[in-house]
């Protein structure tokens, strides 16, 4: 039985424009790199509070594109999107970061994977291009229920019978 992680994430502000969030996540690499990368898995894992999800399209290569929407209960729309910079599966992804709503918000976002006696840690950066952008990131409690959300994802697909206790 693997132990529940929700709410086990670590948050450090290395500078005035980098986020860096550290997670460890039960599961193979290859499973942990998939649940972050492939559509069907995203789907289920992006909106952190269970928000419709109405668009989650990812063309995972370099110079390809992603776009992720969903609508909060009081109908705002939360857009991201971006352009893949590097892509190294199931160790590494690069792009570019934008939230719609905060169009001066532009970032670098970053997941390095490590697997070690079937522990993936996941280090996850946002480096934000000014103090401006990066000033607009005063909560993430939406990281943590979205890598909450990965985390039962992957329960699920690893025990598909749910008899994983937490």
């Amino acid at each position: 039985m693997t132990p529940n992680r929700h709410g086990s994430e670590v948050v450090e502000f290395p500078n005035d424009l980098e986020i860096v969030i550290t997670r460890d996540f039960d599961a193979p690499i290859e499973l942990v790199f998939d649940a972050h990368t492939k559509p069907e898995h995203v789907r289920k894992t992006i909106a952190p509070f269970g928000e419709e999800v109405t668009e989650c399209s990812i063309d995972l290569r370099v110079g390809g594109n992603y776009h992720f929407v969903f609508v909060t209960d009081d109908g705002t729309e939360c857009s991201f999107r971006g352009t893949f910079i590097e892509v190294e599966p199931p160790i590494r992804t690069v792009q570019t970061w934008l939230f719609e709503g905060w169009p001066d918000a532009e970032a670098v976002e970053s997941m390095d994977l490590r697997e070690a006696s079937g522990v993936t840690k996941m280090t996850y950066s946002l480096a934000f291009r000014d103090k401006a952008g990066r000033d607009h990131m005063t909560k993430f409690d939406g990281h943590a229920a979205n890598f909450d959300n990965v985390e039962d994802l992957l329960r699920s697909l690893l025990d598909p019978k749910g008899t994983v206790s937490g």
